[in-house]
């Protein structure tokens, strides 16, 4: 068991048990009662982001790509030649945010863009022959990235989880909202 799991309480009306959660392993340091965050959905999806994103962020560190940049690099591997737009678009990126990012990936010789044929003002986006190279040795760090994921939580409540974060976000999308990741 967890040092996490270790003090936990049931005093919640709807039967729910907030933890007490230790800060360290070695007990040293006073338990924290999270109170109704404990079980708060927000709560818990930032602190499972920050869990992966620590993860994957040790895993890409050497070849210095992060969550984003990786979106989209698959995002223009898969569906070469989108406009910048729609890559945005599809991802959630601010359209600001997603010029930095592109001009980054460019400098990095990793994507190019090509002016498009039926509007000069706008540009496809395409992975480089480095882009190409790359992506394939991203695939694979997030393939072990992903293994991790569900040697820890189960291949079951992966499902079970990633159905039910699909259901979340469609509640935003439901609302005629885009839902940026």
């Amino acid at each position: 068991m967890h040092a996490r799991n270790k003090n936990r309480t049931d005093h919640s009306e709807e039967g729910l048990e907030p933890r007490r959660t230790l800060l360290s392993i070695n007990g040293t340091r006073p338990a924290i009662d999270y109170g109704p965050i404990e079980n708060n959905i927000g709560y818990a999806l930032r602190r499972a982001q920050i869990a992966v994103f620590q993860d994957f962020f040790a895993g890409f560190a050497k070849v210095d790509i992060r969550p984003a940049q990786y979106s989209v690099l698959t995002i223009i591997e898969r569906n070469p030649g989108l406009s910048q737009s729609q890559v945005a678009e599809a991802l959630g990126i601010k359209k600001a945010n997603f010029v930095a990012m592109v001009d980054t990936l460019e400098a990095r010789g990793l994507i190019r863009r090509v002016p498009t044929t039926n509007d000069r003002r706008s540009y496809g986006l395409f992975l480089t022959p480095s882009g190409k190279r790359i992506i394939l040795t991203l695939h694979n760090i997030a393939a072990m990235h992903e293994r991790r994921i569900t040697q820890r939580v189960g291949p079951n409540q992966l499902r079970d989880l990633l159905a039910a974060l699909r259901v979340i976000t469609d509640m935003a999308t439901d609302r005629g909202k885009k839902v940026r990741p």
